[in-house]
């Protein structure tokens, strides 16, 4: 796909607050239509619990993730390389059927002089994982938000995940993994720096 094909990485959507009594609420009608009784003594407990849960699951709704990428840092040592993280561990929620999305990323970028502390490229992740998600977006705003703030020679994020709206239900298919990658700078022009970054992601 084209760099254009997703656009810049979109803020998170202003939605007003609602007291968690109504979310509670929610989760006892879903509990009913499901088929159980919510006033049943192990489901009693439920609806807050849920709640508080998808407070946690979605609290990148409460952040801008590009804010950890606004301290860099100049004196490198001269060091002009690839600087990449393997193996990042995320969890979302596809915006389908807000079923879980497991999987892993692996983000690099090619320094333009600054760097950025590494856990830093982590919380970026996070922060876009932590929303109503589909992993190709989540793909293009990792990289977009990098590219954006710290003006890199090139960005590449890679992103592998197996996905529970397709193998707890639906057409029931698990250990699939979904892989989907986004190249941009010299990563995207140049075919031997792309080569290169997939081998040290170890995609080579």
């Amino acid at each position: 796909m084209d760099d254009d094909d997703y656009g810049a990485a979109a803020p998170a959507p202003h939605v007003e607050p609602i007291p968690q009594s109504e979310a509670e609420d929610a989760v006892r009608t879903l509990i009913r239509w499901a088929g159980d009784d919510p006033d049943r003594e192990g489901l009693l407990e439920t609806p807050a619990r849920v709640a508080r849960a998808y407070r946690e699951y979605f609290r990148g709704y409460q952040e801008d993730p590009g804010v950890h990428l606004s301290k860099t840092f100049g004196e490198v040592g001269g060091y002009d390389e690839i600087v990449i993280l393997r193996d990042i561990p995320f969890q979302s929620h596809c915006e389908h059927h807000m079923a879980p999305i497991i999987g892993k990323a692996h983000i690099a970028y090619l320094p333009n002089k600054r760097v950025v502390g590494i856990s830093k490229l982590a919380r970026v992740l996070q922060g876009f994982a932590k929303r109503m998600q589909v992993q190709e977006r989540l793909t293009a705003e990792v990289a977009d938000c990098i590219q954006k703030h710290l003006d890199p020679v090139g960005v590449a994020v890679v992103i592998e995940a197996t996905h529970a709206c397709m193998s707890a239900r639906g057409v029931m298919t698990a250990g699939v993994t979904m892989t989907t990658s986004r190249m941009m700078g010299v990563f995207r022009e140049d075919d031997r720096s792309r080569k290169e970054v997939l081998a040290l992601m170890g995609k080579g």
